[in-house]
């Protein structure tokens, strides 16, 4: 049934009954047996009436209700069609509705969200690249103002301007990773290796940043379960980098930066860990986003990207693993990763 009004339901009804009634009385009336009759047609009435009132509100019920269902849904979802076979049409209608609605609220919360971080993020790509260039700016109109006749001026101005131009490079290869990273687009190369000695390269090659705070750099935890594990090296290398020269520009002075190994079965957890000034607890969902700074003052001193961390999050995952943060404000912070064992 296609569309049908409420009147002709009434009406269709109405009849029905007539004729019901018609074929009661008309059967009772010549039955020799009335008690006999009655137990028949009785019963029997009220089936036909039943079903014959379900049909035609159901049919009312879809033919009113099932476009809405195509119009929110589409016409190929599984939900486009109402089911009638279901005890309270209604109840379950509403049910449906409910449901909708708190989808589509959710997807308008991410959404508005999704375009807050969009916002945020050209703002801070356009002043993380903005300041270099200014700065370059500065420097060389200086040298044309008569600087570059000096020779100490010069020099120095010229160092600047390609220290600035390197910040520029980094930020746009940083920008470049993530979005291979994002679009799948970066390749991986497992190897088995010596995780204690790719730290032991980081810490190396770290040693003068973190003796200018005096900070210890050293094990944990577990060296032993280290020997080895299936990763991409070159990227690894990359991610305990940008956690330790984290946890350094982020520490104490006289404090240390410490890694510790975990045997998760055929996984091995990774920790670095910090005495540093901590993340509260309103920064840490958002601390792997791109360009996200806790402590913004805090943080462009220390120089960096700040894309280092939504680096690792994308290597380690890519890698199928998962990255966890927990912090204290105040006592320091641990992240933890996975990487696979070798078969």
């Amino acid at each position: 049934m296609k569309s049908i009004e409420p009147q002709k339901i009434a009406g269709y009804i109405a009849l029905g009954f007539l004729i019901l009634a018609f074929v009661f009385f008309g059967v009772n009336y010549f039955s020799h047996n009335l008690f006999y009759s009655m137990t028949i047609s009785v019963p029997l009435f009220f089936a036909v009436s039943f079903a014959m009132v379900r049909y035609f509100i159901n049919s009312f019920i879809h033919a009113r209700i099932n476009p809405l269902y195509q119009t929110l849904y589409g016409p190929n979802h599984d939900k486009a069609e109402l089911d009638t076979s279901s005890d309270d049409i209604l109840q379950n209608v509403n049910q449906e509705m409910v449901s909708w609605m708190h989808d589509r609220t959710q997807e308008i919360q991410e959404l508005k969200q999704m375009e807050k971080y969009r916002k945020e993020f050209l703002g801070n790509v356009s002043h993380e690249l903005k300041t270099p260039i200014f700065n370059i700016q500065g420097y060389i109109l200086t040298l044309l103002d008569g600087g570059i006749d000096d020779p100490n001026i010069n020099m120095r101005y010229l160092t600047r301007t390609e220290k600035s131009i390197d910040r520029m490079i980094s930020i746009i290869e940083d920008l470049e990773s993530i979005s291979k990273l994002e679009a799948g687009e970066l390749e991986l190369y497992p190897e088995v290796f010596n995780l204690n000695q790719l730290v032991d390269d980081v810490f190396e090659l770290q040693e003068i940043r973190a003796s200018e705070k005096k900070i210890t750099l050293q094990y944990g935890e577990g060296v032993e379960l280290a020997s080895a594990v299936k990763a991409d090296k070159q990227r690894m290398f990359q991610v305990l980098s940008n956690l330790v020269v984290n946890s350094i520009n982020y520490g104490k002075k006289g404090g240390s930066t410490e890694v510790s190994f975990f045997d998760m079965n055929n996984r091995i957890l990774v920790e670095v860990k910090d005495t540093g000034i901590g993340i509260s607890q309103e920064n840490l969902p958002r601390i792997f986003e791109r360009f996200y700074r806790a402590d913004k003052s805090r943080s462009r001193e220390q120089g960096g990207t700040g894309l280092g961390l939504a680096i690792v999050k994308h290597l380690i995952e890519a890698h199928g693993q998962r990255i966890n943060v927990r912090s204290t404000v105040g006592q320091g912070t641990v992240f933890s990763f996975t990487l696979e064992k070798p078969a």
